[in-house]
């Protein structure tokens, strides 16, 4: 292992949880106003999520009075204080950018608990 790869090991962080495309999210962000930090909310369903290490990142998205808002937020960034997954959604894909072309009701997703996904070829108990 060489210098930078273990630098960069040791700036990542350990209480990320498991997030996935679909899964609705609240990122607590500081946000520094002055010489003083608050903690801001934002809510909404990640996109998609770039794993590369130390520089990995997720898009996350929300409709705000009725404009949609993307945000991405760096995952090892000391500015996340934490990240809550409030519900996971059903997805057949890792990156969901055709909800940016949807209003209302079609930009639903389903919900389905992380336990409940079956695996293949193993038949469901009853």
């Amino acid at each position: 292992m060489n210098l930078l790869q273990a630098v960069d090991n040791s700036q990542l962080r350990t209480d990320v949880p498991k997030l996935r495309s679909g899964d609705t999210v609240r990122v607590h962000v500081k946000i520094k106003e002055g010489d003083k930090y608050r903690i801001q909310i934002f809510e909404g369903i990640v996109l998609c999520i770039k794993r590369h290490g130390i520089s990995s990142t997720f898009t996350v998205r929300k409709v705000s009075s009725g404009y949609g808002v993307e945000r991405i937020f760096p995952l090892h960034s000391p500015i996340i204080e934490k990240v809550e997954v409030v519900k996971q959604g059903k997805v057949r894909r890792a990156r969901l950018y055709y909800l940016r072309g949807r209003r209302g009701k079609a930009a639903r997703l389903k919900e389905v608990g992380r336990g409940e996904r079956p695996t293949k070829g193993v038949p469901a108990e009853e």
